[in-house]
């Protein structure tokens, strides 16, 4: 007996310390989620309001892409935030108000560029920052730029401002724009793998890469054509920004082993003597020379400055300390951006469920009058872009009139949901069109047998198990695909020429998936007007009735849910860190910046049918 109770004692013991232990363990868990949760509201709260000094300099310092709206794992903003690292995106809004509120502030002298940390950013994007830079100058402030290097976009909005300094041991990269790919049909051969493709439009690449080893013909023709477009517009920016010949940029670029051979290799020199910058200067005595002109900020060691984002925050605090109430009626403004997909959608992709919900959420506010439709994205799910087109249908029947306002790519399904809009308002530089569908089945019936593995069974009806990716497709199966292929196509086209008042005939001749530049699709009816979000804004505001001061632009964010907003991929992504760097770089790139890993990740339409385009521009370094 004593035993018994000496164990029974001991087993008490136990429970009760097993139980202490896991209630610390489930105190420090909420304990945990408190303080994170405290983090997050402090971080997005910002602190105490900075103050706008007299006689300082606007810094433009955008790091990440650049983006049309901010949109990434909350969770890794805050970790950005709380470990001091630069943001990984960039809004471009938030450069254009800062602009247009500082070009009329008397306490900012002027604005310095500094774009080395910037990534990911369109030339339709760069137009309107180059537009907002423009209005500054306008009211007579001047921008300086200085960099240690500028790549090729970077350069883009460079060229604009009215100096360019460049470090001694800097370089300007203006290549070219290209279009590449890899290509996988030997590789898939070889592993048995035998992708079934279903497309209407000789045009409609975007399943090339699974079929061939090269582009081909027709691809390559119209790849030329709106990549020579962009490629036209970007010399004439750099000409008219820097006074140079229109042929600068083909020159540059051409003469670049040339002039760096006859530099000695001094890639700033050569930038410098062909007019590109303005001078070379290093950090510190840039700082020096910027210092002269606006004094020095002893705390920090260079000339007095605010951060366009502190900036921002100070004037909206300014702002609200002398708000009245306004009874101003709202454009909103709701941004697809990234690849169309089905349901809620991941970040940085546009879910087809979530942006309905979300213009259906905007038709019920009585204070909407209108609504811009601002687009950045190569298409993806169609029955997505399809819920999403359906949406903007409805708030035209509910009599609020939407305009589309195309940004760096509104092509393949980024078309499909502008399509039924009162207006399209695009850039020269958009990159559009692309209307076409496509289907897409692998079956590894072959590969699995190279590892002796077989399939057989019986099915009710010939139909029975012939989707199975473990079998091959039957003469049926494929004529069921192609015929919803050509249906949807024929759906698309219709609807493009109903909404565009174009006969039928000739929208079938300029689409079949062929890609086109915002000013070439201006001239073919698909666009109808080139100018940027402001002005598709004030044209959506003037269709409501409204005047351009009787509105305000009101952003509207998809609300993911608390889960989602804080914990969800709270580890990020998954860096390719075992292979050697040369080639982590590279494998990194195909998986998450090539178009084929971009269209693999939105691969989720219920009925397996696509509008996706692969158009992206890119130099030689992959930007």
């Amino acid at each position: 007996m004593a035993a018994d109770s000496g164990k029974s004692m001991i087993r008490r013991m136990f429970d009760f310390l097993w139980g202490l232990i896991v209630t610390v363990y489930r105190i420090v868990v909420i304990i945990a989620i408190l303080a994170a949760m405290a983090l997050v509201w402090m971080a997005m709260r910002g602190g105490t309001p900075v103050t706008v000094e007299n006689n300082v300099a606007l810094v433009l310092a955008p790091s990440g892409a650049l983006v049309d709206q901010v949109d990434e794992d909350p969770s890794r903003r805050f970790l950005e935030s709380f470990g001091g690292e630069q943001p990984s995106q960039s809004g471009l809004r938030d450069l254009i108000d800062a602009l247009d509120a500082a070009k009329d502030d008397d306490r900012i002298t002027f604005a310095v560029l500094k774009l080395d940390g910037m990534w990911g950013a369109g030339l339709a994007q760069l137009d309107e920052l180059r537009t907002a830079m423009a209005a500054f100058q306008s009211a007579g402030k001047k921008i300086v730029a200085w960099s240690p290097w500028y790549d090729q976009m970077q350069y883009y909005a460079a060229a604009k401002a009215d100096e360019i300094v460049l470090d001694p041991y800097g370089s300007v990269f203006v290549d070219g724009f290209s279009s590449y790919n890899n290509y996988f049909a030997d590789a898939l051969e070889k592993i048995g793998v035998n992708v079934h493709v279903f497309r209407v439009g000789e045009y409609k690449s975007a399943v090339e890469p699974f079929i061939r080893n090269d582009m081909s013909a027709a691809a390559r023709q119209a790849n030329l054509e709106w990549l020579g477009d962009l490629w036209h517009s970007y010399g004439q920016a750099v000409s008219e920004g820097r006074g140079l010949a229109p042929s600068i940029a083909d020159d540059y670029a051409n003469g670049m082993a040339d002039g760096l051979s006859a530099n000695g290799g001094d890639a700033a020199a050569y930038a410098r003597d062909q007019g590109l910058v303005t001078q070379l200067e290093t950090l510190t005595a840039f700082r020096k020379r910027m210092s002269d002109i606006v004094g020095t900020d002893e705390d920090h060691g260079s000339f007095r400055q605010i951060h366009y984002l502190d900036y921002l925050s100070a004037v909206d605090h300014e702002q609200r300390r002398v708000a009245v109430a306004s009874t101003a009626k709202k454009v909103a403004l709701v941004v697809v951006q990234g690849e169309i997909v089905d349901g809620i959608g991941d970040i940085g992709q546009a879910g087809g469920d979530t942006l309905s919900d979300l213009l259906d959420d905007v038709r019920r506010d009585d204070d909407v009058a209108a609504v811009v439709l601002r687009i950045n994205s190569p298409g993806g799910s169609v029955w997505a872009a399809e819920q999403i087109r359906r949406a903007v249908r409805n708030l035209r029947d509910a009599g609020k009139p939407v305009v589309a306002s195309m940004s760096t790519m509104a092509a393949s399904g980024g078309y499909w949901v502008a399509m039924d809009t009162a207006e399209i308002w695009a850039h020269d530089t958009t990159i559009t069109g692309s209307i076409g569908v496509f289907g897409m089945i692998p079956t590894i019936d072959q590969t699995l047998q190279k590892l002796g593995v077989y399939t057989d069974g019986v099915g009710t009806t010939p139909l029975a198990g012939a989707f199975r990716i473990d079998r091959p497709l039957t003469p049926a199966v494929e004529t069921i695909i192609q015929s919803g292929i050509e249906k949807i196509y024929r759906d698309f086209i219709e609807g493009v020429a109903a909404a565009r008042k174009l006969p039928v005939g000739e929208v079938d001749r300029i689409a079949r998936g062929r890609v086109w530049s915002g000013a070439d699709a201006k001239e073919i009816g698909l666009v109808d007007k080139i100018g940027d979000l402001q002005q598709a804004a004030d044209a959506a505001a003037q269709l409501a009735g409204l005047d351009p001061d009787e509105y305000t632009l009101d952003e509207r964010v998809p609300d993911r849910g608390f889960a989602n907003q804080l914990l969800s991929q709270f580890y990020g992504k998954i860096h390719i860190d075992l292979l050697p760097s040369g080639l982590s770089r590279w494998a990194e790139t195909v998986t998450e910046r090539s178009d084929v890993g971009a269209l693999l990740s939105s691969f989720n339409d219920p009925s397996g049918y696509y509008a996706y385009c692969f158009c992206s521009v890119s130099d030689s370094r992959g930007h």
